[in-house]
């Protein structure tokens, strides 16, 4: 008897310690659920949309307007299917080298791949989901191949561009994002890019020079008059772009707080200073303000605040914003000087908007613990030198050898016959107007 209550004692003990690490574990789940924010991760992921609505059909309609009506289709197709070869890339390998455990400093671990471990739990440092977070970042790197193919607009091959999109993301964007934002040399350095800068803009921007020079002049360029042939869609897509870019931008925060809302006044400050500031340039230099140049003093604007956001008070964004009006719609006229055929001025606004940005971000910052050299911090513009430089150089090089192995293996351009008949029919058998 003696032997059965001992028995019961040590039983019950055991359910005792069983109940209570039954009840650590509820209330340790109950605290990794409360770590997720029903309000940040309502806002990402409203984010993420709008920045898909960004590409698709922002970018699409932005950039379709703008060329021959033979080629809009084939042009708003480069849009569509960036976002469909890069989500998949993504998810299978693109994040992992992206924002896997920092291995040198240069990309990261393939602790990640297959997106194994992105799940609902919250990931490190913030209130929202790991997969809340992925999803954002593949909407970024989606935009940024998309807008490459702006230069490239009306003469590269369909399939060509389709596994240049799969190049690139692998080799040029998903390290440039780990050197930023995943943990990488440029993060550590101390660079500051709040919502793509030099990992989107600059990057696009070099990469699209890089590809106008490697595919050459479109024929009868500088002979043939080449105008947009509907500039309806390309203000509409303008507008569609600014009212994603509120989440491109706001959503970096990660959170729906302060910074975000600062992001969203400086994201909307900064554009309409950007149109106030192209117009001003193009009213001189012309005689006569455009709705083309609206749309891309608006789109100027954007890029030139995407790095500073969440860094900069109102007034830093208006003076980022006139910068990058005035700043691209010099880049825009003086290419003719150079010869190059950047089909939309992907380089002239992206890359040279980018790169305005940056270097501003070291002159104006001042919010969330930033400061820049008009705030009493001189060396932020030289760390900012720096990552411009990089991303230059990287983007370039990277994407010139792209397209150069592509070529050899399986050509880049369309035949002369195709490309005088238009892309339309001859990659998609189509035709945009009938």
């Amino acid at each position: 008897m003696k032997d059965k209550r001992v028995s019961l004692k040590y039983i019950s003990i055991l359910f005792s310690v069983l109940l209570l690490y039954s009840l650590a574990g509820s209330a340790l789940a109950d605290e990794g659920s409360a770590a997720i924010s029903a309000g940040d991760t309502g806002w990402l992921l409203t984010s993420s949309a709008l920045v898909l609505a960004m590409t698709i059909p922002g970018l699409a309609l932005f950039y379709g307007g703008m060329v021959r009506d033979k080629n809009v289709l084939s042009t708003m197709m480069y849009s569509f299917i960036s976002v469909c070869v890069v989500s998949v890339v993504w998810v299978l390998w693109g994040y992992t080298i992206a924002f896997g455990t920092d291995v040198g400093g240069i990309v990261g671990s393939f602790e990640f791949l297959g997106s194994n471990g992105v799940g609902p739990e919250a990931f490190p440092g913030t209130a929202v989901p790991h997969l809340a977070f992925m999803v954002f970042q593949l909407m970024f790197a989606g935009i940024t191949v998309a807008l490459i193919s702006g230069a490239i607009a009306e003469r590269m091959k369909f399939v060509a561009f389709v596994l240049f999109a799969v190049l690139w993301v692998t080799l040029i964007y998903a390290p440039l994002a780990h050197w930023v934002w995943g943990g990488g040399w440029l993060g550590e350095l101390g660079a500051l890019d709040f919502a793509g800068g030099t990992v989107v803009h600059i990057s696009s921007g070099v990469a699209a020079l890089a590809a106008a020079l490697v595919l050459g002049k479109r024929h009868g360029y500088g002979a043939e008059k080449m105008a947009p042939h509907n500039l309806p869609f390309t203000l509409v897509g303008a507008a569609l772009l600014w009212v994603g870019w509120f989440g491109f931008n706001a959503g970096s925060a990660l959170a729906a707080d302060g910074i975000a809302a600062g992001a969203f006044v400086a994201t909307h400050v900064a554009t309409s200073a950007g149109v106030l500031g192209w117009l001003a340039v193009e009213w001189m230099y012309t005689g006569k303000p455009t709705a083309l140049g609206g749309a891309s003093g608006a789109i100027a604007g954007l890029v030139a605040i995407t790095p500073a956001a969440g860094f900069v008070g109102p007034i830093s964004s208006i003076w980022i914003g006139l910068g990058a009006g005035i700043v691209c719609y010099l880049a825009v006229v003086w290419k003719a000087k150079f010869g190059y055929d950047d089909a939309l001025d992907v380089l002239g606004i992206h890359g040279i908007g980018g790169t305005w940005g940056a270097v501003a971000t070291g002159l104006f910052a001042s919010v969330g613990g930033a400061t820049g050299l008009f705030f009493g911090n001189p060396g932020q513009v030289f760390i900012q030198a720096v990552g411009v430089g990089a991303t230059w150089v990287f983007s370039f090089v990277g994407t010139f050898i792209i397209l150069k192995v592509l070529d050899a293996v399986i050509g880049l351009r369309v035949g002369r016959e195709e490309e005088i008949i238009g892309l339309d029919l001859s990659e998609h058998s189509e035709r945009a107007y009938t």
